[in-house]
Parts: C-alpha cells; structure tokens; sequence
C-alpha cells in the first residue's frame, strides 16, 4: 500500500533523541574515541557499516575513551543558508512537497533568522532583512520576510558550522504567531482588461481575512492583504469585477500554529547536533600519547563488571597492566601478545611500567596477573604482568548508537577538541 512517513516523524524522532538527554529518568549517552590503529588511507576512512557485528562488538575493540554528553551539548540543527544578494530565495509555500529541501529561510550578519514568505515572482533578493518585528515585512527588493528567531552567541560558538546553525522558538515570536493566518496569496493567471482594481473575496474555515488586488496594464500582478485572519486550514479566493476576465489566485496558509509558533518543525529541523569536548587528559582519563579516528556514541552502557548503568562523566577505556621484568619500551600501536590473545598499545608510561591498551581479543582474561605479555616490537622483548586495572564501562554493554570513521585526530595535553556529531533522522 503506498505510504510516506512525513517530515513531521523525523523532526518528532529528532526530538525525541533530543529529550533523552533532559528527562527526569534520562538516557546515560556517551561519546566515545578509539581507533588507534590506522585505516588503510587515512585520508580516506571507511563507511562504517551496519552488520551486528560492527555494531555490536567492534567499536569496543579498540574504544579508548568515553565521556557523558550532556543535556547542554545537543540542539536541533538545521542546513545553514547565509543570506547573499543576488541569490533567488525559495518562498515558504504550504503546498511544496518538497519544502523543507529549498532555501526558503535565512541567516543574516546579525544571526537573525527570517522565513521568506514571498520572492517577488523568484526574482534575487538584493536587500538583506533586519530587525526583530513579530509582523511580517516587506524589504525594498520586495521580498517579504518573517523573523524567526536569533542564534545566540552561546550557539554559535558551540553548534555553528559552514553546513548546519542551531534551531530553536523564540518565546516572543511563537507568542505572537497567528494560528491560520493567510499571509500570502499567488496570482496564478494575469488574466486581462481589467480597467479598475477588481474584488478579492476569501472563502474558507477561518475569519477575518482580506486582500486587495494590484492591476498594472490591465492586469493582475499582485494581491496584498490587508488583514491576514485566523483560524484558517483551507481557504479559496475568487476574483470579480474591475471589467477584466481570466484571473485566478491561491492561497497560501501558514503552518499550524502560525508562522514562527514552532521553528525547529516549521523549518524542518530532522538533525540533532552534538558538541563534545575534550580538554587535554580530563583528568587524566583520556590518553594524549595517541591519535584516534573513531568517534561514536553509545546508550547506557554499565559499570565494568556490573549491570548498572554508568554515570560517571569522564572514563577511560583502556586496559591498563602494571608490568615488572620490561626490558625496554612499549611504543603505540605495538600489537602485545598474551598466548592467543591480543591488544594495541595506546601508551606507555616507563616511569611507571604501566602499559594500556586496548581490549584484548579474543580473551579479555588471558591478560592476567603473572601472564608473559610479548610485543611485535623486539625491543622490549617479554615483560610480566604484575597487576590490572580494568576499564570503566562493561565491553558490549548498553547500545552503539551511532559510528563516525574520520581522518587521524592527534592529542595534547594542552590542546582541546571540540567534536561535532551531526545525527539525521
């Protein structure tokens, strides 16, 4: 049977995914890294696949960290269109099926956010919009724009990208938002000889709206309203009089709620963005010796050794192996051997002898105390594993979420990344 999950079900799941991280009962969502190793051309990282296997047991194979998203370090986000003269703006329409692919809003120098509510005939826009009016307005290229809302500083400094800008209500705007009110209407034939202004009657399920018809040579070339009503789900417009014949119009209405009542639905906000970041070691939880190329985000993953789910902020995920008898010095990437089983060095700390690395494989158990543990790397030759030290999160516990290859990240403990995830819905 045919059938189409609307916009409306992917901004839903968006918000959704979004409410996870606020609820009084909320999803422990962390972000992890891994990836040690290199990719065959790290230039080019592989598509992660979706196999139960890639999703289920690899990314903990060589997960090296992870610390909790918070509430604070997701939004909504939406494609970002910089508003650029010269440029023909799509115009909101309430019958484009294909609405919220067009550039039909904006962002300006000053971060405002506008809806075009009419482009003149697609003509380009050459007069950027400004101001913060609750009413719709007419710029001097006669484009008409509705102010949606501002990207805060905050936002901008967190979730802004050359691709994507956060979205969210202004309280003001969806305050004064007119639920049904008809803002537009498109003249669809010209018609001709119409020697005076003729009559605009609308007929519909709302009230209140009016509109006067504009002749140049005889012609209609535009309908203006003058009160735009309310309470309108469909409307027609009928054109008589002025001695003319053959114009006809339609009726666009604005979204449920009005124009502005909801921004992240009205202009198709389906991605939800995450801004992790992570300063240097976190304290002393996430490795600088090593670069990473996987990022990813899993679901209430437990406690190591338990079945509670953890809550901790920041968790390192290495196995860490206290040696005696090293001869030399363990570098990153070796591959270190324990009989069948095993791992890749993430990093050495000779001062210590404490070696970590990721999860053994496939014996998690093989690494144990009194155990030879052998390296690719000649140099060290064969050392003893003294004492473990387990990571902070259960291996394939909770749900991988979500899996990003990218090119090799180096780290510092005086650098900071700031990571974004863009998941779409």
């Amino acid at each position: 049977m045919p059938a189409i999950a609307t916009s409306k079900f992917r901004v839903h799941n968006a918000q959704q995914f979004l409410e996870a991280f606020s609820e009084a009962a909320d999803t422990k969502m962390y972000f992890y890294i891994g990836g040690v190793s290199g990719f065959v051309d790290d230039s080019n990282p592989p598509t992660p696949t979706n196999d139960t296997s890639s999703i289920e047991y690899s990314p903990w194979q060589d997960m090296i960290a992870a610390k909790r998203v918070q509430s604070t370090e997701v939004v909504q986000v939406i494609d970002r269109y910089n508003w650029a003269t010269g440029v023909v703006y799509d115009q909101y329409d309430d019958q484009d099926a294909d609405i919220l692919d067009d550039n039909f809003y904006v962002m300006t120098a000053d971060y405002n956010v506008y809806k075009c509510l009419w482009n003149n005939g697609a003509i380009s826009s050459t007069v950027e919009p400004t101001g913060t009016s609750n009413s719709p307005f007419e710029t001097a290229d006669l484009y008409v724009w509705k102010y949606m809302y501002t990207v805060s500083t905050a936002d901008a400094l967190k979730f802004l990208t050359n691709e994507f800008m956060p979205v969210r209500t202004d309280t003001t705007v969806s305050t004064n938002a007119i639920d049904g009110g008809i803002h537009q209407i498109i003249v669809t034939a010209a018609g001709s000889a119409y020697s005076t202004a003729p009559t605009v009657t609308i007929t519909g399920d709302g009230t209140g709206a009016t509109a006067t018809a504009t002749t140049d040579t005889n012609l209609i070339t535009k309908i203006v309203m003058d009160t735009v009503g309310t309470g309108y789900t469909q409307a027609t417009a009928t054109i008589t009089g002025g001695g003319g014949t053959g114009a006809t119009c339609r009726i666009i209405i604005s979204p449920k709620g009005g124009h502005g009542a909801d921004a992240p639905e009205e202009l198709g906000g389906k991605f939800v963005m995450l801004n992790v970041r992570l300063d240097g070691t976190e304290d002393g939880t996430i490795s600088v010796a090593n670069d990473f190329r996987k990022v990813g985000l899993v679901r209430d993953p437990y406690t190591y050794g338990t079945t509670d789910i953890e809550t901790t902020t920041n968790i390192r995920q290495t196995f860490k192996y206290v040696l005696t008898g090293v001869t030399g010095i363990f570098a990153p990437d070796d591959t270190v051997t324990v009989g069948t089983s095993t791992a890749t060095v993430v990093e050495y700390d000779a001062g210590t002898l404490s070696l970590y690395t990721t999860m053994p494989y496939p014996s998690i158990a093989a690494f144990a105390g009194a155990s030879t543990i052998n390296s690719d790397n000649a140099t060290p030759g064969g050392a003893t594993i003294d004492s473990v030290v387990t990571p902070g999160l259960q291996p394939h516990s909770g749900d991988v979420l979500y899996i990003e290859n990218r090119s090799p990240i180096s780290r510092a403990t005086d650098q900071i990344e700031d990571i974004k995830l863009i998941v779409e819905f």
